[in-house]
């Protein structure tokens, strides 16, 4: 039975999730089409794009994607309680970048925000909204689908109608997430290296590492966003801790685990082996939540559940 997603943590607080939004009948779409051999890969650097815009008007950290032929994943973290430190006229720009007006000129754009500020109840229904999870899909998704309609000369859905999300309950179910989401092209057999996974956020960190080897030993931080906000791990660990992590989960590769396990991954984990399982996990083990068990159960009693799918996981990774 479908729920509302603000049953799983209480509106208007942070949180972080893994947000999967697939095309119709998971159509390749932003792919190579199979029947016609038509390429429509260029969509992959509309959504690239739009997913940078959204993460500079809305209350969000993008902490990694990956844009593929017939789906997208997002791992993010969302702070509605900033928006209320943000002037009426911040919002009112912010909600003008998102949604220009049809004759998009500097007067038009000024007059747009004139109206804006003019009416009060309209600003605090915009300030929730960019505050607002399923807003910042709706953003990201719809522009896209109307624009590659307007390519087709079609009309109809381009994504299905309903995007899934993943409540990330801590550090370790974010990394998690994320090592999942960078990985996906090499799963795929999109790529066979990391710097070579394209429109992904691993291929944008490593490019910006290049060009700047400082930020190796920085603490990770997001890709994008207005959200100021780290991980416990250096940019130089996360890499390696990926590198590791894409072996373990290679088809061909035998259950046993090496001995060069990153350092970062004993600090998160008693046993390495777990590791690559939570990773594994994130597709199909877990549903709606992941973390630790003492989390699913406390989320579990807030959805008046006995349990939710991947707490008797968590119970054997804990």
């Amino acid at each position: 039975m479908t729920q509302a997603r603000s049953h799983l943590i209480p509106p208007g607080s942070p949180g972080s999730f893994h947000c999967v939004q697939r095309c119709v009948r998971r159509a390749f779409l932003c792919g190579i089409d199979q029947y016609t051999g038509r390429s429509f890969e260029h969509r992959k650097t509309w959504i690239e794009d739009r997913i940078h815009l959204v993460a500079e008007c809305f209350a969000v950290a993008i902490q990694a994607y990956a844009v593929m032929s017939n789906h997208l994943h997002l791992v993010l973290q969302m702070d509605p309680t900033q928006v209320a430190a943000w002037s009426d006229v911040e919002i009112a720009e912010r909600w003008i970048r998102l949604f220009p007006p049809r004759e998009d000129s500097d007067l038009a754009r000024t007059l747009k925000c004139g109206q804006l500020l003019a009416d009060k109840d309209r600003l605090i229904l915009i300030r929730t909204r960019l505050g607002s999870l399923s807003w910042l899909m709706r953003c990201l998704v719809e522009p896209i689908a109307r624009r590659a309609n307007r390519e087709d000369g079609c009309t109809g859905r381009f994504w299905e109608g309903r995007f899934k999300s993943q409540l990330l309950c801590d550090d370790r179910a974010i990394l998690a997430a994320m090592a999942y989401v960078d990985l996906n092209p090499i799963r795929a057999g999109i790529a066979r290296r990391l710097d070579q996974s394209p429109h992904t956020s691993i291929q944008h960190r490593i490019a910006t590492t290049q060009r700047n080897p400082e930020t190796l030993h920085a603490p990770l931080t997001p890709l994008a966003g207005r959200i100021a906000s780290h991980l416990p791990i250096s940019t130089a660990d996360y890499l390696a801790l990926l590198e590791w992590t894409g072996r373990q989960l290679h088809p061909g590769k035998r259950g046993s685990i090496p001995k060069d396990a990153p350092s970062c991954l004993r600090a998160m984990e008693q046993e390495p082996q777990r590791w690559a399982v939570r990773v594994k996990s994130v597709g199909s083990g877990y549903w709606r939540v992941i973390g630790g068990l003492e989390d699913m159960i406390s989320i579990a009693e807030r959805l008046r559940q006995r349990w939710v799918k991947g707490i008797r996981l968590a119970a054997s990774l804990a």
